[in-house]
């Protein structure tokens, strides 16, 4: 296909001779907020059909990118250019991609669609032009389901259908349509909210396939779902960009998603491309540099901290009699070690490491917390006992929330439950998220910004500087990486690692990813059934886990 273009002849041919029309070719493009640059030279070429991968760490710039490249909001501080080769109709002015040219125009039938160059960066956002353009993007993210919560799924999409312009009585059969294009036609007279994620996710598909889309940009549309369902969403994806012969952009952690969808992958890096190329030697390329993580062996582990002599909690069931949740369980703690609780549902590790916080009183035993060079009983209430100690202590619960009405600085000094003078809570912020993994230029970056505004990776980081905000001398944290892709688990590893020599925190850590343990902990207690059956270096310990527990915690992860 020969597309002519102003002056030049653009010709792309893709895997298996089909030639296609370039489409969104970007040059020189830089942005900046706040003196900080996110996006620095991005060159880059899209044809029209072809899937484009991009991998990046955590604020590495690849939803800034994806937000400039659907055009609907204006920066400053921005230079280059975006420019989109189009279709057009010099008449009523519907766009189509460039592979269109010379066809009749489908809106208003009047005339053939002409060669079309707009570019962002110059056009108004209130250009006509490229209202149009930007009126045929499609745009899936990670938590933003953006659904009308109370109202039916079939309901969602007709609303989306009729605002349009299209009439209720064709919206009705064409929602239908939609919903059976993202396989969820089962589901069309339940309530929006009471979906699971996965299946919002489809139904936003469906809302955003109204727009009959030329460009789907997808920005981590499975980020917070686990394998399962994000392979159901992943195929759904999959089939609308190949039956609406839709060009696309999609963002994720998983690297078998990017080798799997995209035609070619980039990786970005603080803002630039650092590699263009297949996405299978890109997404290799990628879990090298981005996942790997060390292990400091220099980091001095000093004398125990937390001792727990025969600790046994036992609860009465009606149905059960007596039920030992902890049974007889012996182990210490050294200062500045991690520590890890190992164990699948029901081993007894998560009452174990409440009993340590003081949350759960234990039946008998001992657990012992060291405070300076006195030694405090937890079972002992009052302010100078296990209330002394629980104040330097700070426990990150895996359903840890950020306040979504606050913006980060807000979020770390509100933590802490004193006022602080500002510049002393910026300096602290900024210090504490430097230690969770974070650039200086980084956390500087994202202190104004809301907690929605940041990646799924980066709140966890905000979430470790919370309860580091408060200088505990022990920090426990339940289930750390719960369903996270690989990506992320590897960011928060690197971040506890980095807390623990920046700030020489002691950590315990509980979890049935057996992975995880083996690869952050100094040693390893393994639980099964109430009781400790090892404690020791985690590859020998966990070497101790029988099949069918390898199993059940590989389910649960």
């Amino acid at each position: 296909m020969h597309i002519i273009i102003g002056e030049a002849e653009v010709i792309c041919t893709l895997e298996g001779g089909n030639e296609m029309a370039l489409f969104i070719e970007v040059k020189n493009l830089a942005l900046e907020f706040d003196g900080v640059k996110v996006l620095k030279d991005i060159n880059l070429t899209i044809n029209e059909g072809e899937v484009l991968g991009i991998l990046g760490r955590s604020g590495s710039g690849k939803t800034v990118l994806m937000h400039v490249l659907r055009g609907v909001e204006e920066y400053e501080g921005i230079s280059g250019e975006v420019i989109y080769h189009l279709a057009r109709c010099d008449k009523c002015g519907y766009v189509e991609p460039p592979g269109k040219v010379g066809n009749q125009c489908p809106s208003c039938e009047k005339d053939v669609l002409q060669p079309f160059e707009a570019d962002f960066i110059k056009l108004p956002l209130h250009d006509p032009s490229r209202r149009e353009i930007t009126k045929r993007i499609a745009i899936m993210l990670q938590r933003t389901f953006a659904l009308y919560g109370d109202d039916r799924v079939i309901s969602n999409v007709v609303n989306s259908l009729t605002e349009i312009g299209v009439d209720s009585e064709k919206a009705l059969s064409r929602a239908v349509e939609l919903l059976e294009k993202v396989e969820l036609s089962h589901r069309m007279m339940h309530v929006a909210r009471d979906l699971s994620g996965g299946e919002k996710q489809r139904v936003v598909l469906a809302r955003q396939l109204v727009k009959n889309p030329m460009l789907l940009i997808a920005d981590e549309p499975t980020g917070t779902l686990d394998p399962r369902t994000a392979a159901v969403v992943h195929d759904v994806i999959e089939k609308a960009v190949k039956d609406y012969n839709m060009t696309m952009l999609i963002t994720s952690h998983w690297p078998e998603v990017v080798e799997s969808l995209a035609d070619k992958a980039i990786i970005l890096e603080e803002g630039s491309i650092v590699k263009e190329g297949s996405p299978s030697e890109v997404a290799e390329e990628f879990m090298k540099f981005a996942c790997a993580v060390e292990k400091n062996s220099d980091v001095a582990v000093g004398d125990p901290l937390i001792k727990v002599d025969n600790l046994v909690k036992k609860y009465i069931s009606v149905s059960r009699g007596v039920v030992y949740a902890v049974n007889d369980v012996s182990f210490d703690v050294k200062e500045g070690e991690i520590f890890g609780l190992a164990g699948t549902s029901g081993a007894g590790k998560t009452t174990t490491s409440e009993v340590l916080m003081g949350i759960v009183q234990p039946t008998s035993g001992e657990v012992q917390v060291r405070v300076g060079d006195e030694w405090i009983d937890m079972k002992k209430p009052g302010p100078e006992c296990r209330g002394r100690a629980v104040k330097y202590m700070g426990i990150l619960h895996q359903e840890y929330a950020l306040y979504t009405h606050r913006n980060i600085i807000d979020n770390l000094t509100e933590s802490i439950g004193i006022d602080l003078p500002y510049e002393l809570a910026v300096r602290k912020a900024i210090n504490t998220l430097t230690a969770t993994g974070f650039t200086e230029e980084k956390a500087k970056s994202i202190l104004s910004k809301m907690s929605d505004e940041i990646s799924e990776g980066e709140r966890h980081r905000v979430a470790l500087a919370q309860i580091l905000m408060k200088e505990p001398n022990i920090v426990i944290m339940d289930e750390p990486t719960g369903t996270m892709d690989p990506f992320t688990k590897k960011e928060v590893t690197r971040s506890i690692l980095e807390a623990r020599e920046k700030m020489g925190d002691t950590f315990v850590i509980v979890s049935h990813d057996m992975d995880f343990l083996e690869e952050i902990c100094d040693r390893v207690a393994l639980m099964r059934n109430g009781k400790i059956v090892g404690v020791g270096e985690p590859a020998a310990v966990l070497s101790e886990l029988t099949e069918e527990e390898r199993i059940e915690a590989a389910a649960e992860t």
